[in-house]
């Protein structure tokens, strides 16, 4: 059995009138983040984790911003189809995780939710891919309350 390792890494900004989905949660909070699709960036770095352990490019390159129909698209919608890519390309998910870099809100009450949708929408058993968060103790734009940043890592092995 062979086995890879991905690491993807998302962060996208705050705006007004959207909805703060992450990992496929819908998070209560006054302001969503900003992207052609949802903004989900927790579900973007393990994307491109996916798709980068598997030797399949990026999100850009399979869900282009540029591309009106994924105008709006649920983070969780493209786990779905980046499972399918990854196990056509002859992997499996064997592990992963997951953190959320956030100074607000908080995300611990979030985080078994978050795991249990991005396992469903990956097809994997619940506890495969777990699912942190962290601050950084008001550094850098997270830390000053503009956006959300998520870094993942992902374990794939031959099926």
């Amino acid at each position: 059995m062979s086995t890879r390792i991905g690491h993807g890494i998302d962060a996208h900004r705050f705006v007004p009138g959207r909805p703060l989905m992450l990992g496929g949660v819908r998070v209560p909070y006054d302001r969503g983040l900003l992207g052609h699709s949802d903004g989900d960036a927790v579900a973007h770095a393990l994307i491109d984790a996916l798709l980068g352990a598997a030797g399949l490019g990026d999100m850009g390159r399979h869900f282009p911003s540029t591309d009106p129909r994924w105008k709006d698209t649920a983070g969780v919608e493209f786990l779905r189809d980046t499972a399918d890519k990854v196990r056509m390309a002859g992997w499996t998910i064997a592990s992963g995780h997951v953190i959320a870099v956030a100074e607000e809100p908080r995300l611990a009450s979030h985080l078994a939710a978050m795991s249990v949708a991005i396992c469903d929408a990956l097809g994997v058993e619940q506890g495969t891919v777990a699912v942190g968060a962290t601050t950084t103790d008001g550094m850098g734009f997270a830390g000053r309350g503009e956006g959300i940043a998520a870094s993942a890592t992902i374990l794939l092995a031959s099926a």
